[in-house]
């Protein structure tokens, strides 16, 4: 009898950040690092990772939409304030029109060199943050066009 050894950030829970962090870089190729001024996971944002902040009533129907179309991908959760923040594949200036747009949806594209945190065992226990949806496979992000359209296309029918 075999069984799954299959790791995700849950099975992780009693690592310390700095071993939460190194599992982040191996298994899902995200640049992270821990600060130690924040006592945080972070990840800038550039080069092959892009991130997408919103709140989370239009998050679960983004994801939900991104599901449909098989290209659903990590989403981080931030009770505190009820935003999801989705992991994107590289991001790209995006026009004024759809730029107003996003924003008015209560949406953000994180810019080349932010730093969104990612869950740490400490944020996870605290309540602070912690994965909707954990990256399943190495660098596997949605496409952050795909993002952005899926996120307006559910906005202007509400569902």
């Amino acid at each position: 009898m075999t069984t799954s050894t299959t790791r995700t950030p849950a099975t992780c829970s009693g690592s310390t950040s700095e071993e939460r962090c190194g599992f982040y870089r191996s298994e899902y190729g995200l640049p992270a690092t821990v600060d130690r001024s924040m006592q945080r996971i972070v990840m800038p944002i550039g080069g092959l990772v892009g991130a997408i902040t919103m709140p989370l009533e239009l998050g679960q129907r983004v994801q939900a939409g991104l599901r449909i179309r098989m290209l659903a991908g990590p989403v981080i959760e931030r009770a505190q304030t009820q935003r999801w923040t989705f992991i994107t594949g590289p991001g790209h200036t995006l026009d004024d029109t759809v730029h107003a747009e996003v924003l008015r949806l209560g949406a953000s594209v994180a810019p080349d060199g932010d730093n969104i945190v990612l869950p740490s065992p400490e944020d996870e226990h605290l309540g602070l943050w912690r994965w909707e949806c954990a990256p399943k496979a190495l660098k596997d992000f949605p496409p952050q066009s795909a993002v952005i359209a899926t996120t307006r296309a559910m906005a202007s029918t509400g569902g």
